[in-house]
């Protein structure tokens, strides 16, 4: 089912997101901070989620025929 490069960044990626945007890891951005004049921890939220997004379409768009084993 999971064959090729492209398959399994597409897992990492999935596993990536999940422990980001888990507890643990969300509990370090919540503080009373700002960040030119916006909240740290919805800042945080959304730069982890572009990132996210960007190396997902980065994943997806990028030439299968460069991944391709011969």
């Amino acid at each position: 089912m999971f064959q090729g490069l492209a398959a399994q960044r597409l897992v990492a990626l999935f596993f990536a997101g999940w422990a980001l945007l888990s507890f643990p890891l969300l509990a370090l951005w919540d503080h009373d901070v700002q960040v030119w004049g916006l909240p740290l921890f919805p800042l945080a939220l959304f730069v982890i989620w572009g990132l996210l997004i960007a190396a997902l379409a980065w994943v997806v768009e990028r030439d299968t025929d460069a991944d391709a084993v011969d």
